[in-house]
């Protein structure tokens, strides 16, 4: 189930949270996509929580939604943080392999994006510098 899939990584994740003074929202339902592993759900959003303590504005203190609906026949989950944010040039970069314009090995994302695809879905994302970024992954539900 998502709900315990994302308590799983907050747990993980918690001793960072609490360095960095983070606040986590969580409103997920309590469903999971079709013919997927709990382990890959749990790739996804443990990189997609990662990478918002990562690049958290250095002015302000991390706030993180996740959240999870089915809508129609769909799961969508959705991480939006309060971080540096990404210019246009590097969201159009974001998925690609080995990318070099944010440190990290360039392997998390592009990862997350072939498996949320082998699963007949899809990742994207809406950002603007210096004020955050909301990903969203869509996957039959």
């Amino acid at each position: 189930q998502l709900a315990a899939v994302v308590e799983d990584v907050r747990q993980d994740l918690l001793p960072r949270l609490t360095e960095a003074g983070a606040r986590l929202e969580v409103a997920v339902a309590n469903c999971q996509p079709r013919l997927f592993s709990e382990k890959n759900l749990r790739s996804i959003i443990y990189n997609l929580l990662s990478n918002a303590l990562k690049y958290r504005h250095p002015d302000r203190p991390p706030h993180i939604r996740v959240a999870g609906t089915a809508e129609g026949n769909e799961l969508v989950i959705s991480v939006q943080d309060n971080g540096l944010g990404l210019s246009e040039w590097q969201q159009m970069r974001l998925f690609q392999r080995l990318h070099t314009h944010v440190e990290g090995s360039g392997l998390g994302l592009y990862m997350v994006k072939k498996i949320v695809e082998n699963a007949g879905g899809i990742i994207g994302v809406v950002s603007e510098l210096n004020v955050g970024s909301t990903f969203t992954v869509r996957f039959p539900a």
